[in-house]
């Protein structure tokens, strides 16, 4: 692995915030988790959260986008510095997702992912597998969301 890569081990990235109003918070969970206290501020007040709040798979979604948008960033950034970017590939997976905190309407979260380490792939040359650890905070610095993840790249 190249020293270029090295420098960007355990730095965490910060990928973004986003602000999630009530209504975006309802429409996605109408959709896709349709629990009472995400698409129902009333029944909510009455519920273990208190008031409305963000599904986790929504909060889970908004990181990948950050995340998506942020890699075609760095391979735009490669491009206009006259370099071969990286190709990023498909992730396997990920595991230990934690939804630490409840995420409500009007909440700023910070998205962020750190690179923890890389490795050469046998059966693939050129590719390496990424190994990450992500995480969110709401706007008072408190972590909400935390997981770890891979991801194929090739480097240049």
């Amino acid at each position: 692995m190249s020293r270029e890569i090295d420098k960007f081990i355990g730095v965490e990235r910060d990928l973004g915030t986003y602000t999630f109003s009530a209504e975006e918070i309802v429409a996605f969970a109408k959709k896709y988790d349709p629990q009472r206290f995400h698409v129902d501020a009333d029944a909510a007040k009455n519920r273990n959260f208190g008031s409305l709040c963000a599904s986790g798979w929504h909060t889970t979604a908004v990181w990948m986008r950050l995340n998506v948008e942020d890699m075609k960033t760095q391979v735009q950034s490669a491009i206009q510095r006259g370099e071969q970017p990286p190709q990023f590939g498909p992730s396997p997976g990920f595991e230990n997702l934690k939804w630490l905190k409840p995420v409500y309407a009007g909440d700023t979260i910070r998205f962020t992912r750190t690179l923890n380490a890389m490795r050469a792939l046998q059966s693939r040359p050129g590719w390496w597998m990424m190994q990450m650890s992500s995480a969110a905070y709401n706007q008072k610095g408190d972590k909400v969301l935390e997981f770890d993840s891979a991801a194929l790249i090739a480097l240049p």
